[in-house]
């Protein structure tokens, strides 16, 4: 895929995918939604890739949604830009089929591909952030931000409810407190409550922020064993949610049993004790145990 809304570039092992709208603030559209999944399709498929930042070209991160639609910007039956513009989920008798494609929420797709992602993910939030301009990181491992950085949960001043599955996430994220405080209000709100709120990791000067990203991204890359990663983050996102500890001790004894006996771990071991960086051998492409995934891959039903 050929990308106009979005730019890729991979660097010493970090890949960075930088938001490309600046005349519009980088507003999110279909087409930006299909070309952010398509390019983490690509940085899983690439054992080159060790991190990834996302950030924004320009003042913003991402604005939200493109309003250029005005009245029908929500309003999916009566758009004709929508990726499912020829099919209808009305039926016959006039009811809604809420199980079909055209129904689905395009920044929600954006965040399950992302939750999905064998890559550690860092955003570098470089300016305002916005309704899904926000919604998108929350899948995002790590938050760093600018000072220059603005948040808002603005869904209902807009006369919508939250998206991108932010129910899901902002909640494990903020505390059910103020998720809700964000959310009712819609208000925008600054960096430094973005940090005492706990959204965002640590708030940077503008031009100290991609530098901290990369530093970060790169004590990953040369530090740690690709397919730990890869599990370790699939681990930590997936059963932070269940309603018992077996649940993790299940996954957790497999992958240490299958991880002990690797390339990866005698390498580990051995560079940590001759006091020596490590190479590791094993490639998420190739080299991932095989009780993986052990979840059940959820439709839109």
């Amino acid at each position: 895929m050929a990308y106009e809304t979005i730019k890729y570039d991979v660097a010493e092992g970090i890949l960075t995918i930088t938001l490309n709208r600046p005349d519009k603030l980088n507003a999110f559209t279909g087409q930006m939604m299909f070309e952010l999944i398509d390019a983490f399709d690509k940085a899983d498929a690439d054992d080159a890739v060790r991190a990834i930042i996302v950030t924004g070209e320009g003042r913003a991160f991402c604005a939200g949604a493109d309003l250029s639609a005005g009245a029908k910007t929500f309003d999916y039956a009566a758009r004709t830009d929508r990726p499912e513009k020829s099919a209808s989920p009305v039926l016959p008798n006039g009811e809604i089929d809420w199980s079909h494609e055209s129904v689905r929420d395009g920044g929600g797709r954006v965040t399950l591909r992302i939750f999905e992602c064998l890559k550690p993910v860092i955003a570098a939030v470089n300016g305002p952030a916005v309704g899904i301009g926000v919604t998108m990181q929350l899948a995002m491992d790590i938050r760093l931000a600018s000072e220059d950085a603005k948040f808002g949960f603005v869904f209902a001043r807009r006369g919508i409810v939250p998206e991108a599955c932010s129910s899901w996430f902002l909640p494990r994220i903020v505390g059910i407190s103020q998720a809700l405080e964000w959310t009712y209000t819609g208000r925008v709100f600054g960096a430094q409550e973005a940090l005492d709120g706990k959204l965002v990791k640590k708030v940077y000067k503008a031009d100290e922020l991609l530098p901290a990203a990369r530093a970060l991204a790169r004590e990953i890359a040369d530090n740690t064993a690709p397919v730990s990663v890869a599990l370790t983050r699939q681990m930590l996102w997936r059963l932070s949610a269940q309603d018992h500890p077996m649940e993790a001790h299940k996954i957790d004894s497999r992958a240490i049993y299958a991880r002990g006996a690797s390339a990866d771990a005698k390498e580990g071991v051995m560079s940590f004790l001759e006091k020596r960086p490590a190479t590791y051998p094993n490639k998420v492409s190739q080299d991932m145990p095989s009780f993986f995934p052990w979840w059940d891959e959820r439709d839109y039903e």
